[in-house]
This record gives C-alpha cells, structure tokens and sequence, in this order.
C-alpha cells in the first residue's frame, strides 16, 4: 500500500475543495451525492481518500463508536464509492486501505464501480435503481407504462387535482412530518431541509406538490436537477394522496412535461418491492449498484453489525 505513490487519506478539513468538486463533476460516473456541500449536509464527519493530484477520490462518512472507526452510508446519498470509474486495480488499492483500516463497513459505492474477487473479506451486494430517459416524445415513453400504472393515472386524472411547481419548503416539510412512512428523526429532516434549502437558492431544487380538489397538499417530490439527470430525491405522501392516486398524477404530469429533452429521470431506485414496482411501472429500467460490506469487529461486537 505504502508503495502506491501519492496515495493517501485527506482528513476532512485539509481537502482542497477545489480539486475535489472538480474531481467529481468531470467524472463520467458523477452523483450530486460525491460533492463536498452535500457530504457536508448528510455525513457531516467524513475524510476522504485521495490518488494522485485528486485524480481519484473516495468520500469516507465514518463514525466512531468504543473507539472503534466504521463506515456507514450517510442518509440522502444513494451511490458514493470511487471517483472517477475506476480501473480494477485502483479499485483494489482504495479496497485494500478501508479493510485494513476500519473495522466494518456498510457503504453504497456507484454503478461503474464495480465488484472485486479480491479482497475476499469484502462482500458486494447489489442492489436496484431505477432510470428513465426521456428523451423520447410523450406518447413513445408512455407506451411503455404498465397496465396498473395507466389505470391509476386515468383514476387520478378524474378527481380534480391540482400539481403546483414551487411549493415552499416550510409546507413540504411539515407535510413530510406529518407523514412519515419510517422513524426518521429531527437531525435528519434538518439535513434534509438544508439540501433542499441549498438546492432551491442554487436554482437546480424544485419542489412539486398535488393539491385536492380542496385545496389539501396530498402528495409532494423533491426534484434534484444535476447534469442530465432529474433526481426524485425525496418524496411524500398522505392516505388521501394514495387513495387519488396523487403520486402517479405527479410523476405522469412531471414525464408529460419534460418529455423530448435530453434528461434521465432518477428514481433513486429501492429494494422495497412495492416501491420498485411503482418505478417500473413508468417504464424505467434498473440499474445496479452494489452495498460494500464486510465485518472485522471484535467478536464480542461482531453480532451487533451482521453481514
């Protein structure tokens, strides 16, 4: 490892962010997740490992717990990993330093990184996003929506919603509050609004919301635009939404009007099979990516973090 010139780990506060930013977005394998202001939003404590003159980069969220140092997936950040596509042997050396450095590892690495034989203590689990290019005209992407999702779209054309670009953060948060499908705590919803808050100043966040015939928010979607790609980065729903079909109405209504640019529509993807179902339905195509684990905790430990 020592004999890898240049090859280091950056500590956060010594990254060139610069170079870094660079790194990322000339990278053919670029994710919004890999930028310095989004690691700064969601995993807050990361370091990074570095090749070169930041010719490859690796963001390292990590957390400390009984003095022990591990690597998770930070929340709000689908594919991490190496940047940019690495070759298979510098894959193996960034592989090689976070083994022998940490003791487990949870991590989401990008699609063009791929899975190695070696080292054999690293387990790579795929796992399913979900793309849509709309490139295509309406009537040739929407020939390729399933039968349930057309149904649903002619139901929720019949019950008089409204969709609303621009919605104000406040009002989508509170109604994501209001609505959460899983235990997701106050310090989470805060990185969320500051990505969202940071997205909207920057100009490339949008919010979509879908009101009742009575004026009642029922289902809303953050829209990350980032390069060519549309990000549904995050979304919400009430019992009324579900019942009217408010997400389809969205999502249909956002296709119908972005369709013919030269866009990928990013589902974010997920291994919930109803959910995945409902991206499927739309006609997008899943991409893999993989989970990176292993597990080197002492063994009184090593039952509380199972592979």
């Amino acid at each position: 490892m020592n004999k890898t010139k240049n090859f280091r780990l950056i500590k956060h506060t010594d990254i060139d962010s610069e170079k870094w930013n660079r790194c990322i977005n000339n990278a053919t394998n670029c994710r919004i997740y890999a930028y310095d202001w989004h690691l700064d939003r969601t995993a807050i404590v990361w370091d990074a490992l570095v090749w070169g003159d930041y010719n490859y980069v690796m963001p390292l969220p990590f957390r400390k717990k009984l003095g022990i140092k591990y690597l998770y997936q930070a929340l709000y950040s689908q594919q991490l990993g190496i940047f940019p596509s690495p070759t298979p042997q510098v894959s193996k050396v960034f592989y090689e330093y976070i083994i022998s450095n940490f003791r487990y590892s949870d991590v989401h690495i990008n699609s063009e990184n791929v899975p190695l034989k070696e080292p054999e203590t690293i387990q790579f689990h795929p796992r399913k996003n979900y793309l849509l290019p709309l490139i295509q005209d309406y009537k040739s992407i929407s020939s390729s929506f399933s039968k349930n999702t057309k149904r649903n779209i002619s139901k929720a054309g019949k019950q008089n919603l409204a969709l609303v670009e621009g919605i104000r953060l406040e009002e989508y948060l509170e109604f994501k509050a209001a609505n959460l499908q899983a235990n997701i705590g106050e310090k989470e919803l805060a990185k969320l609004k500051s990505l969202i808050a940071y997205g909207q100043k920057k100009g490339f966040g949008k919010i979509y919301g879908v009101y009742t015939a009575e004026n009642q928010l029922c289902a809303a979607v953050y829209f990350c635009h980032w390069k060519d790609r549309v990000i549904f980065f995050n979304a919400a729903s009430n019992e009324k939404g579900k019942a009217l079909g408010g997400m389809y109405f969205l999502v249909n209504k956002f296709i119908e009007s972005n369709a013919g640019k030269n866009l990928i529509l990013d589902f974010e993807g997920s291994m919930i099979p109803g959910v995945a179902r409902f991206y499927k339905g739309f006609g997008a195509k899943a991409e893999t990516y993989f989970q990176l684990k292993f597990n080197r905790l002492p063994l009184p430990l090593k039952w509380l973090k199972r592979n």
